[in-house]
C-alpha cells in the first residue's frame, strides 16, 4: 500500500497478514492478505461484520493469534512469529487489548486490585507493593471509578464501570498502542458515549495510538481519523473517516453505511435498502486489484469499477503509480 503522508511515524504496519484457523477437513482463512498502518497518534477504525475477521487481525497484533502469512511490525520491529524475550516483554508491556465483553474478560474470583495489576505481575511491573498499589488507584482514578472499588468484586459493578475496569487493566502497562474490540457494543445503549468520550479523552491526553473494531460505521465516525471496512477477511476499503463517509466506493461499504439508522424515523421508514450482493461484481476478465482510487481512498476492485464508482462523485480515478 502506497503512504500518501510517508513522514508521519508509523506504530503498527500489517503487511499481506494471513490467519488460518483449522477445521474439519482443512484449513479456514479469516484474514487474506491485508495491509495497512496505523500512525503514531492516530485513532484507526477496522468496520465489518461479524465474522469478517477484523477480531482475528486484533489477535494477532497481541499475539493471540498466529499468522500464517505476511508480517506485523510494532515501531518497525517484527513481532508475529518468534521473537526475542526481549522484544516479546516490550510487546506485552506496549500492546494493550479491551475486549468486547466485559462480563467475560474479568476473573470473577479475583478482586479489581488484582484484576488491573494482573499485567504488571507478568512482567514484573513494580518494585514494591506500595508502587503497585499507588498504580492501581491512579489506574482507577483515570477512568473515572474511585480507589476504593480495587477491593470489590467484578460482580459489583455494572457493564460500564466492568468495561472501565477493563481499560484501566490496559492503561497501567504505560501502552503506547491499543486495541479496542468493539468495547461497547455489550453495553446498555445509555452508557455507550460514556465509553466512547473516555476512550477519545484518554487518547488526547496521553497521545496514545488506537484501533477501535467495530461492526456499526456510526460508532467510529466520531472517534476515528481513518477507517479501513473488512469483508470475508479482505480491506475492500480504506480512507480519512469523512472521506469514507462523504465519498463511499466499494458496494459493501456504500451497504454499511445504508444500514446506519436514521435519527428521523419518517426518513427512516422510507429509506430504501441496499444490501450488498457480491455478484455485482464481474471479474471474468479482470480480477480486483488494490487501488488509489482517490488522494488518500484505496479501495478493493478492477479498473472499470473504480472508474463507474469515482464517477458517481463526479471524479476520475488517481492515475496508477509505476
Amino acid at each position: 500500500m502506497s503512504d500518501t503522508m510517508p513522514d508521519r511515524e508509523k506504530i503498527i504496519e500489517v503487511r499481506d497478514l494471513s490467519v488460518d484457523f483449522k477445521v474439519k477437513g482443512g484449513n479456514f482463512r479469516a484474514v487474506d492478505k491485508v495491509n495497512f498502518h496505523i500512525y503514531k497518534g492516530e485513532t484507526f477504525g477496522l468496520v465489518g461484520e461479524s465474522g469478517s475477521g477484523k477480531t482475528t487481525i486484533g489477535r494477532a497484533i497481541v499475539r493471540i493469534n498466529e499468522a500464517s502469512g505476511g508480517e506485523i511490525l510494532f515501531k518497525g520491529r517484527r513481532i508475529d512469529g518468534r521473537i526475542p524475550a526481549e522484544l516479546d516483554r516490550e510487546v506485552v508491556q506496549k500492546i494493550q487489548m479491551i475486549f468486547q465483553d466485559p462480563m467475560a474478560s474479568l476473573n470473577e474470583r479475583a478482586k479489581i486490585d488484582y484484576i488491573v495489576s494482573e499485567g504488571l505481575y507478568n512482567i514484573r511491573g513494580f518494585s514494591s507493593e506500595e508502587e503497585r498499589l499507588t498504580l492501581v488507584r491512579k489506574a482507577l482514578l483515570e477512568v473515572g471509578l474511585l480507589p476504593e472499588f480495587a477491593n470489590r468484586f467484578p460482580h459489583e459493578f455494572s457493564g460500564g464501570q466492568r468495561q472501565r475496569i477493563g481499560i484501566a487493566r490496559a492503561l497501567i502497562m504505560s501502552p503506547e498502542f491499543i486495541i479496542a474490540d468493539e468495547p461497547i457494543s455489550a453495553l446498555d445503549v445509555s452508557i455507550r458515549a460514556q465509553v466512547l468520550n473516555l476512550l477519545a479523552q484518554i487518547q488526547r491526553t496521553k497521545g496514545l495510538s488506537l484501533m477501535f473494531i467495530a461492526h456499526d460505521l456510526s460508532v467510529v465516525r466520531f472517534i476515528t481519523d481513518r477507517i479501513a471496512v473488512i469483508h470475508l477477511g479482505k480491506i475492500v476499503e480504506l480512507g480519512d473517516t469523512e472521506e469514507i463517509f462523504s465519498r463511499p466506493l466499494h458496494p459493501y461499504t456504500r451497504a454499511l453505511l445504508q444500514a446506519v439508522p436514521l435519527p428521523d424515523p419518517r426518513r427512516e421508514k422510507g429509506k430504501k435498502s441496499l444490501p450488498y450482493d457480491p455478484s455485482c461484481h464481474d471479474y471474468g476478465s479482470e480480477g480486483p486489484a488494490w487501488t488509489e482510487a482517490l488522494p488518500g481512498h484505496f479501495t478493493l476492485g478492477n479498473d472499470a469499477e473504480v472508474e463507474a464508482w469515482t464517477g458517481r462523485y463526479g471524479a476520475a480515478p488517481m492515475p496508477k503509480r509505476k
